[in-house]
């Protein structure tokens, strides 16, 4: 039976320990594939995000119910994460559909608009004790159509994280610490000191949006500081979409889609597990017990 926990529960162990939890974003059969087995092999709890492009192409219960279907001989905590909600009222629907964890991002919106919503989100999600992502601050780049130009970029003060974390009762934190969604051009500088100013007064796990990418080093001290779930996407379809074309070029007469998947698919295995042992993840699942 596949081991689901609360994303909650995931991520404060995470905290506690002083590694992180790796978020990856899934889009496909293979992708979703590929991450389990990383997992698998690295004895690693693992966090599967759900993102606005994938709804958008495979439905967001339909992409649930195939992470859950390979999920089957999984021995790995597992968590199911919605990611990027700009609406209430599909966090809602996560949350009844059985996500173990959800983001509602009103991040574009006035403060006390963003704190209202976000309160709603974790006061209904906490019924279920389904972990609650919030975020405060601007963070750069391009993700599922969304674009926010540099100028644009809100690095988050510190009273208001904790004047946010207060009011809404998250559980983790998403906040605007110099990364950005995409690949970088120039490698990113982390705002170590907002950082840990921030971590020391929310008391809270802290996210890391826009892992993909960013120095070893850099991901490494940010966790020291509080960051307990890192979220990866680009790299992952990076390392999908060169797989597949791997295939193309070495062997353009060759057309089974199970050679070109399984690349891909092998590709996203290898970025996953490379991630993980960054993040300090893998041999941790015994941290967790099966109820």
């Amino acid at each position: 039976m596949p081991f689901f926990i609360s994303g909650k529960d995931m991520i404060e162990d995470a905290y506690r320990n002083q590694y992180s939890i790796g978020a990856f974003s899934a889009h496909n059969a293979e992708t979703i594939q590929g991450i389990l087995w990383a997992a698998e092999e690295e004895n690693s709890p693992v966090m599967i995000q759900i993102g606005q492009k994938a709804i958008q192409y495979m439905g967001m219960e339909k992409m649930k119910k195939m992470i859950e279907s390979f999920s089957t001989d999984i021995t790995i905590p597992i968590s199911i994460h919605l990611d990027h909600s700009q609406q209430y009222k599909q966090t809602l629907q996560a949350i009844q559909a059985g996500f173990q964890s959800v983001m509602f991002d009103g991040s574009d919106l006035c403060f006390d608009e963003n704190v209202k919503i976000t309160k709603k989100v974790a006061e209904n999600a906490s019924l279920l004790e389904i972990g609650v992502e919030g975020e405060i601050g601007t963070i750069g780049g391009t993700e599922d159509d969304i674009t926010i130009a540099h100028e644009d970029v809100n690095i988050t003060g510190v009273e208001e994280a904790v004047a946010f974390s207060k009011q809404t009762g998250i559980d983790y934190l998403a906040i605007s610490m110099g990364t950005a969604h995409g690949i970088y051009k120039t490698p990113p500088n982390l705002r170590f000191e907002q950082l840990e100013k921030i971590s020391n007064k929310v008391k809270k796990p802290i996210v890391l949006h826009g892992g993909s990418s960013v120095p070893d080093d850099q991901v490494q001290k940010a966790i020291t500081l509080g960051v307990s779930k890192i979220n990866v996407d680009t790299e992952l379809r990076k390392s999908f979409t060169l797989g597949i074309q791997e295939v193309f070029q070495n062997q353009p007469d060759e057309w089974h889609l199970a050679v070109s998947l399984k690349n891909g698919r092998d590709k996203v295995k290898e970025k996953a597990i490379e991630k993980m042992r960054i993040f300090g993840s893998s041999q941790r699942a015994h941290h967790f017990k099966k109820a």
